[in-house]
């Protein structure tokens, strides 16, 4: 069976300890993106199957059709809408569903919480220059860092990911509050932290927002405009989660008007992160490329299982003998 796996930047797959499990067929491995239905059609006419690496690449109806040798899809982690399952199934394309773990990402948005509180990434480049306990070289960013303990931390969607950061948000003694459906904030209080009280006083009184959801139609621009305005000067939003959630442009525009002061971000509409971007080169911004997962006992876990689903449904269907 020849297999395709799509978008591995950093050559990362190769070198797992479960890539053995798939050394009976013939893989390839692309470490860079195809732009474009025709270079995508291209450049997958040859496979009988596809292994993904979540989100990075989308799988539509008009890509799907050109490829007539495509028999199965192995996504790593759970099925988002980068796949057209319709148009799959219609053309006779499994899709095979994988599972994570909320420990990295989690994590990863308590590091950016906690590296844009002490400034730590501007210090650290700073002093490579030999520039002694100095953020920033413009006196209007040059500013002292903070602790977290005393401040508040909102958190929106209290899922998996979010019941983790709330966790370490205690331990560290924050006062915590959760905005989300009705059914995120009653197990939010059932775990004893606080629902905030309206969704204006939920940005108006976070000192770091961070936010937790998953993208669908409902959430697709659900943090607009007025609800960052509402934020104070020095307070911090975090998004690891989806880009999307936030209306387009406005977080460009929020932190121009100076509410909030701060953002780290982890994902973005069009990646990897055009160079002109309006996110880039800002002082009070911390940028980090989607590696919410991208870690080692991660990637084992995902394309274990990705690559797990795949043989077994091979060995079950006779197409493939």
């Amino acid at each position: 069976m020849k297999i395709a796996i799509l978008d591995d930047y950093q050559d990362a797959v190769r070198q797992l300890d479960c890539f053995q499990i798939l050394r009976e067929h013939e893989v390839k491995v692309f470490n860079n993106r195809a732009v474009g239905l025709g270079q995508l059609a291209i450049r997958l006419a040859p496979f009988d199957a596809i292994v993904l690496i979540r989100e990075r690449t989308v799988l539509n109806r008009a890509l799907l059709a050109k490829l007539p040798k495509l028999k199965v899809i192995s996504q790593t982690g759970k099925v988002s809408g980068n796949i057209d399952i319709e148009a799959a199934k219609e053309l006779g394309i499994t899709v095979l569903e994988g599972h994570g773990d909320p420990t990295a990402p989690a994590e990863l948005a308590w590091a950016l919480i906690m590296a844009s509180s002490r400034k730590i990434p501007q210090y650290s480049a700073l002093l490579q220059d030999h520039v002694w306990q100095t953020a920033s070289l413009y006196p209007q960013w040059n500013g002292l860092g903070r602790v977290l303990k005393g401040r508040t931390l909102g958190i929106w969607g209290y899922g998996k990911i979010g019941q983790l950061v709330a966790q370490y948000a205690k331990a560290f003694g924050m006062r915590i509050q959760i905005w989300g459906s009705e059914q995120s904030r009653q197990r939010a209080l059932a775990d004893g932290f606080m629902p905030a009280e309206s969704k204006p006083h939920f940005f108006a009184s976070s000192d770091i927002v961070s936010l937790h959801l998953r993208l669908n139609d409902a959430t697709r621009g659900i943090v607009e405009a007025q609800d960052l305005a509402l934020m104070k000067s020095d307070a911090l939003l975090v998004n690891i989660s989806r880009a999307e959630l936030i209306a387009e442009t406005a977080l460009a525009k929020a932190l121009d008007n100076g509410r909030p002061g701060y953002a780290a971000i982890d994902v973005y509409e069009s990646e990897p992160l055009p160079r002109e971007d309006t996110l880039r080169n800002r002082e009070n911004v911390l940028l980090t490329p989607h590696i919410g997962f991208v870690e080692r006992d991660s990637y084992e876990l995902y394309f274990g299982t990705a690559f797990t689903n795949l043989i077994e449904h091979v060995k079950s269907h006779r197409e493939f003998k």
